[in-house]
């Protein structure tokens, strides 16, 4: 299996726009940062990137096993797909077949390996929201220790002087902050995105079940009185 965001991504992320240790001096008021590079570089993520390939060892295992599996089933096929299609006279309709059976079981097995390994993908999630949340108290602790009054997205950033690179101070301020989190979401835990989905149904529901109760007094008013 592929690894997870964190394992692939935590490589490369402490050198993902991070601002040099010595921090030069610079105008005060604004700075940039990247917040997505300052999470993952943060020491929480990186303890959870070693707990998780251990806590959901049973279904990265499974996951692999079951990878193997559907790739050697499905290697005799492509093996039949290929010859036939070389033959002198191919049958068009035959490998269209072939190949939509072949596509079928690959379908089927991703969604299969995607089913065993949701535990981890949903900890993942659950391990960047733990620490995303503590983002904003880090970032406007980092802006009061640099006296900065704005921080822009380094993305938006064309060019800049390294110097007002603020994700340093925010990384360090993080760290203080959220130390470690877990890797265990709570029974029934959804990623935000699913649960704000989730809220915004209820209330959309809410909101036709009160304007149909609104709707029936008005309706028995207007219906005709029998004499």
């Amino acid at each position: 299996m592929k690894r997870s965001i964190l394992t692939a991504v935590l490589a490369t992320a402490a050198s993902l726009a991070l601002a040099p240790a010595v921090m030069a001096q610079t105008v005060p008021g604004i700075a940039y940062a990247n917040p997505q590079a300052v999470v993952l570089s943060s020491n929480a993520s990186k303890l959870a990137g070693q707990q998780l390939p251990v806590t959901y060892k049973p279904q990265i295992d499974q996951a692999n096993t079951r990878k193997a599996q559907i790739q050697a089933q499905l290697k005799p096929m492509y093996e039949k797909l290929d010859a036939d299609a070389k033959a002198p006279k191919a049958d068009r309709a035959q490998l269209q077949a072939e190949y939509a059976q072949i596509q079928q079981l690959e379908q089927a097995g991703q969604r299969e390996l995607q089913q065993i390994i949701e535990p981890e993908k949903l900890a993942e999630q659950y391990v960047l929201e733990q620490i995303a949340d503590k983002l904003e108290s880090a970032t406007q602790a980092a802006m009061t220790k640099r006296k900065v009054t704005m921080v822009v997205d380094a993305q938006s950033v064309v060019k800049a002087d390294p110097a007002y690179n603020l994700n340093q101070d925010i990384l360090e301020q993080l760290n203080l902050i959220v130390p470690s989190v877990s890797v265990t979401p709570p029974a029934g835990w959804l990623p935000r995105a699913q649960r704000e989905q989730q809220a915004q149904a209820q209330a959309a529901a809410a909101a036709e079940a009160a304007q149909a109760g609104a709707a029936a007094p008005a309706a028995a008013k207007k219906a005709p009185q029998g004499r």
